[in-house]
């Protein structure tokens, strides 16, 4: 099964108040391991950053006047998820932000039925605790050092091994090294976060059903 770990950046904290995304990060995992997928842009969000925002990503109004605006990433974005359950560390605010963006240019809202938030998640399993996303990263001792600043593909590799952690898949892995090792080289430094199916070999198997032939002659059950 696909899913997509999502995270944006934005210039404020409320679209009422007119403010819009600057950074959309997607990280996808089939089967609960990262693939090579991976969708991100900084955007021009044709408004300024509020100065609290500024502080919490860094992203200033010269380095995104640059950038693309959202109605040209759009279809990109709305293919890439398609279909897919998306899991969201506070769903209400990225969700939000994005529907604003979809209706500011006609396009279609993201269903909430097809969002999975790891914030009630975390609140369910964990009640009146810390279920802030570096709250989630202690609990479940996940280095968290990179994340200096809110950055939106950073903030992805780490809700991934969360949200594994979260609904209690984490198991030891062998070998990710077919992770996209540009923009994902701490998932690949950290692959014991994510689960990975090891299926028996041929002669294991046959191994197997030699000892069952010869050392459970009879049914015990």
């Amino acid at each position: 099964m696909k899913e997509i770990v999502l995270d944006t950046e934005t210039t404020g904290l409320s679209v009422r108040d007119g403010h819009r995304i600057v950074e959309i990060g997607c990280i996808e995992l089939d089967n609960l391991i990262p693939t090579k997928n991976i969708f991100h842009f900084y955007l021009n969000p044709e408004r300024k950053v509020s100065d609290k925002a500024f502080e919490v990503h860094g992203y200033s109004d010269e380095f995104l006047s640059t950038k693309q605006k959202f109605v040209e990433i759009a279809d990109d974005f709305l293919d890439f998820i398609k279909d897919k359950k998306i899991i969201i560390h506070n769903a209400e605010f990225d969700i939000g932000h994005l529907n604003n963006e979809l209706a500011l240019i006609g396009k279609q809202k993201i269903n909430n039925a097809n969002v999975i938030d790891t914030l009630e998640l975390a609140r369910n399993k964990f009640p009146g605790s810390g279920i802030s996303l570096d709250a989630l990263c202690k609990r479940f001792r996940i280095d968290n050092s990179k994340r200096e600043k809110h950055t939106a593909l950073i903030d992805c590799e780490l809700l991934a091994k969360v949200y594994i952690n979260l609904i209690d898949q984490k198991e030891p892995t062998l070998n990710l090294s077919d992770n996209n090792e540009s923009k994902l080289s701490s998932i690949n430094d950290q692959s014991d976060y994510y689960k990975k199916v090891i299926l028996p070999t041929e002669q294991e198997l046959s191994n197997h059903k030699e000892f069952l032939k010869k050392n459970l002659k009879k049914n015990f059950f």
